[in-house]
């Protein structure tokens, strides 16, 4: 290498934006800790309701609200990640609405599925339950214990 490439190797070497020695903390290490202990309460605060209801013997309405309560944790905590880590909370309202309305109506459609399921059943359960029917035996044979 001849002083001349030496000298521009090192002067682009310099001046390039990509070459650095200094290291500095990221900019964004206060969002970063701030979603690592949202994400970490929310999940304490998860694992919290499970557990209680193991150890306690939960029943009824509060059994129903805890189990609603887990729901909706999981629910924030998946928001809150699809909002961070995918990025989704720095789109457009646009961007936002396109995966949040196909979202919206799949969780519909499982909803809707599930509810007409248990309807179904319920009415096949009401109308359609089977004759009492009792076993007819072949000719000549007894049944156990019964006397000709």
């Amino acid at each position: 290498m001849s002083q001349h490439e030496h000298d521009h190797h090192t002067h682009a070497a310099a001046a390039s934006p990509e070459i650095t020695f200094e290291h500095e903390p990221a900019p964004n290490t206060k969002r970063i800790w701030k979603t690592f202990w949202i994400l970490l309460c929310l999940t304490i605060a998860e694992l919290a309701l499970g557990l209680s209801h193991y150890a306690f013997d939960l029943h009824g309405w509060i059994l129903l609200f805890l189990k609603g309560g887990m729901i909706i944790l999981s629910l924030a905590k998946a928001v809150y990640i699809v909002s961070i880590f995918m990025h989704l909370g720095d789109e457009i309202r646009n961007m936002r609405l396109t995966v949040l309305v196909p979202l919206l109506l799949f969780i519909w459609f499982i909803l809707a599925f599930l509810w007409d399921g248990v309807a179904w059943k319920d009415l096949r359960n009401k109308y359609d339950k089977a004759p009492p029917t009792e076993q007819v035996q072949p000719h000549g044979e007894q049944k156990p214990g019964h006397l000709n």
